[in-house]
């Protein structure tokens, strides 16, 4: 278990991190997100001790992670891929960091199976691709057989087979009872992936709750009806107190009911449909309405820049800014 309180951290006058407290529990998939700028890779920096904090704690299995003789046996991180030392072999690169943990040589080359990089084992990392980067990384944070896993980014630069392979890994990893702590920009994937979420914006907490919860909390779930006897249809839901409203494209929409529900409701009076369908935000949707209030960074759209002449054009890419983006 991860157990965070009151963590900050400040450089001058700009707080990064700002008394954040929660915990990451074993036996299930943590994500971790936040927008850019948000503080998410500086508490995880924090988390394995390459920030110190100015305020609060962290603590691996309840101990601080400077105390831990021998850290990758409790605790694996990704926070960097390009960490490697590019003039080495990807074996001699895990062989390196098993030696200083005590930790078999044997391990080395089951990583590097485990990860797929068994047939390259012997070739410096430098000419690695950014998807093998990754693995080599994953590889790193899986050698010491910890309990407790820490990814930042993991998909970034695999394939479609690597992020499925990532993917799977994680969930089995969990479920074998370990801690996994996950931060990723790509929603599409952490909502496949994380049973938690932990959402930071501007440095502060902002939730600590399910995926499932998460969703249902910070976007609209509605019912998409669609019938040839639509005008029928919404008489008969709305003489039963329920609201239904009438959208553009032919359907009904109805929000405080459910699919079950209006489904017997239709067959009940011999209507017929020819859509009956539950909506529910994307986690994408969902985050994008939690954290509207914290995104530092905002970008504008072609539409905008031609809707108010008045404005400079927002930048495009390769052509710089006035602001530099910062990382999370």
């Amino acid at each position: 278990m991860i157990e965070l309180e009151g963590l900050t951290k400040r450089y001058g006058d700009k707080t990064a991190v700002d008394q954040l407290s929660f915990q990451v529990r074993p036996g299930m998939v943590t994500g971790f997100l936040g927008p850019n700028g948000a503080g998410k890779s500086t508490t995880m920096r924090m988390m394995i001790g390459l920030d110190n904090p100015t305020g609060g704690s962290v603590r691996i299995d309840g101990k601080h992670y400077r105390d831990l003789a021998e850290p990758l046996k409790y605790i694996g991180a990704l926070l960097d891929a390009k960490a490697m030392h590019g003039g080495r072999s990807a074996y001699n690169n895990l062989l390196c960091l098993a030696q200083s943990n005590r930790i078999p040589t044997s391990r080395v080359s089951e990583v590097l199976d485990t990860v797929g990089l068994a047939p390259v084992a012997k070739k410096k990392s430098k000419g690695f691709s950014l998807g093998m980067g990754q693995r080599l990384g994953i590889a790193s944070a899986l050698l010491g057989n910890p309990e407790i896993l820490m990814f930042d980014e993991p998909v970034n630069g695999l394939d479609p087979e690597g992020i499925h392979w990532i993917r799977n890994l994680m969930k089995r990893l969990a479920s074998e009872g370990r801690t996994i702590f996950v931060s990723s920009h790509l929603m599409s994937e952490m909502a496949l992936t994380a049973d938690h979420l932990i959402v930071i914006g501007q440095g502060k907490l902002l939730a600590d709750t399910s995926m499932a919860d998460f969703i249902q909390q910070n976007s609209r779930s509605y019912v998409r009806l669609r019938s040839p006897q639509q005008e029928r249809l919404r008489d008969i839901i709305t003489e039963a107190g329920i609201t239904a409203v009438s959208v553009g494209d032919g359907s009904i929409e109805v929000d405080s009911a459910t699919s079950e529900q209006l489904g017997e409701l239709a067959a009940g009076h011999q209507i017929v449909l020819h859509e009956l369908s539950p909506q529910r935000a994307s986690l994408e949707e969902a985050f994008m309405q939690m954290t509207a209030g914290s995104v530092e960074y905002h970008a504008h759209s072609d539409d905008s820049e031609a809707a108010d002449p008045g404005l400079p054009p927002a930048p495009r890419w390769g052509q710089g800014s006035t602001k530099k983006n910062k990382g999370a």
